[in-house]
């Protein structure tokens, strides 16, 4: 990127984390659950965490890793704030386009980051190169064919399932993913589609869950997203190199 291009975009991100809720509610529970999945795929070495914004799925997997953990994220604040909370982690404030690592890493995670980057296939391509040859790429995205939106289809207040809703505007999306074009993307990147899945069945709005579900209603329709991942909230790959 040229330099008009890395400042343009980092005041954009600074813009963006001002406005993050991503910490908060059902977001974060979100966040906790993507970590715990991660989990169920992620090989013994060391991580590189791209786009930890307040550190809800770092709280999940650090402690698991902490003797080589790497966090990058283009918001100076979100940075700041990882290096008080986990003062071992190696943490950086950098593009993605931009980071150069002096090392590879066995697990490369990318938790709520493909809807938000220029050029997704560029950046899984350097992750693929910042990998180590056993290791794995981690990715969660919100779902288009969510539930809660073809809900909102139907109720006119979307006109296509990949439109943006008022929340992906506010955290800076780029785009809406599927599983079909998620995998596209990973397929151009040259990557080995290891597992897929999804989790987080989510019926209605944040909004409407926070105001009058119980955390243990919101723990079983996670869970449930794993049964049906077509229509789960979240979608996730874990993949490798071919």
């Amino acid at each position: 990127m040229d330099e008009n291009s890395t400042i343009d975009e980092l005041k954009r991100l600074k813009d963006i984390a001002g406005k993050s809720i991503y910490g908060k509610g059902t977001g974060k529970l979100s966040a906790q659950y993507g970590g715990q999945v991660f989990m169920k795929y992620m090989v013994p070495g060391s991580v590189l965490e791209l786009g930890p914004a307040e550190g809800i799925m770092t709280e999940i997997i650090y402690p698991h890793y902490k003797n080589d953990y790497t966090a990058v994220d283009g918001s100076v604040f979100f940075i700041d704030s990882i290096k008080k909370r986990f003062p071992d982690i190696h943490a950086y404030s950098s593009l993605f386009e931009e980071f150069m690592p002096s090392q590879k890493f066995s697990n490369i995670l990318l938790g709520h980051v493909l809807e938000h980057v220029i050029d997704p296939v560029r950046l899984l391509k350097r992750c693929k190169d910042w990998l180590e040859d056993d290791g794995v790429i981690l990715t969660a995205v919100p779902n288009a064919n969510s539930i809660h939106r073809q809900a909102a289809l139907e109720m006119g207040l979307l006109k296509h399932l990949d439109d943006f809703s008022e929340k992906d505007h506010r955290h800076g999306h780029r785009r809406v993913f599927c599983m079909d074009t998620l995998k596209e993307c990973f397929q151009s990147a040259e990557c080995r589609v290891l597992e897929s899945g999804g989790y987080w069945l989510k019926p209605l709005s944040d909004a409407q869950l926070e105001k009058d579900w119980t955390i243990g209603m919101l723990n079983a329709f996670f869970k449930l997203g794993e049964k049906y991942p077509e229509i789960s909230g979240e979608i996730y790959i874990v993949a490798g190199k071919v």
